[in-house]
């Protein structure tokens, strides 16, 4: 593990992923992942995050900035930030999204799955999937929307205000130089309201960069530790 000797790292499943169980759809499924990490701070720590996962970060060192030394994140999908900032992004991403939207909405969830990969995975071509993996994201598809509430509606209101401010400590902000217009305004979005942020861009990279980039992504990580 890349940042094996210089931390002790804490993990933990959101709903429906690896070994916890699947998200019984009750309640607001961002409330409940954060509620999960809520649980794990027991003091000041450093946390990481990717897409949805530092969605969850960013509103605990919102919420809890007392409990978070620093924040780093990589493509958090909060959309509703950039959205805010340029709303004309609705009709971009619901142009992207349409294919997926249209096989979700017509039951078809295995194709709704690979629509979903083929904008967000790590390349892999869909046929090159194992069978069971495949049907695995598709049985787990539910997810996506269910995320909507939050990512694009901002339902714990974290926008309102200026509640950014409160999230003081160093964070690290990461995005590939592959991803989308979207990704891109999202991070811009971000780095204009989080006090002390610093921005990095991996080269050759996508939306996956912490599994296809991952010894890029450790250094980025260990050399922003360094300087705290």
């Amino acid at each position: 593990m890349a940042l094996g000797d210089q931390a002790t790292l804490l993990a933990y499943d959101l709903p429906s992923h690896g070994q916890s169980g699947d998200w019984d759809r009750k309640g607001n499924l961002h409330d409940v992942a954060t509620d999960m990490g809520r649980a794990l701070l027991t003091e000041p720590m450093d946390l990481i995050g990717h897409s949805f996962g530092a969605t969850v970060a960013m509103r605990l060192a919102i919420e809890m900035p007392e409990m978070v030394r620093s924040l780093t994140m990589f493509e958090p999908v909060y959309f509703a930030a950039a959205m805010e900032d340029a709303p004309a992004l609705w009709e971009t991403y619901d142009a992207h999204n349409s294919a997926f939207a249209d096989a979700y909405a017509s039951g078809d969830m295995m194709e709704a799955a690979r629509t979903f990969n083929r904008g967000w995975g790590d390349g892999t071509k869909w046929d090159a999937i194992p069978d069971t993996l495949r049907q695995y994201m598709a049985d787990r598809i539910h997810f996506v929307p269910a995320s909507a509430p939050f990512l694009f509606h901002d339902s714990a209101n974290l926008l309102a205000g200026n509640r950014f401010a409160q999230a003081t400590m160093p964070t690290l902000l990461m995005r590939g130089d592959q991803s989308s217009d979207t990704t891109i305004a999202i991070n811009a979005s971000l780095e204009k309201r989080l006090p002390d942020v610093r921005s990095v861009v991996v080269e050759r990279a996508g939306h996956m960069a912490p599994i296809t980039h991952a010894k890029r992504i450790a250094a980025e990580i260990s050399k922003f530790w360094a300087s705290l």
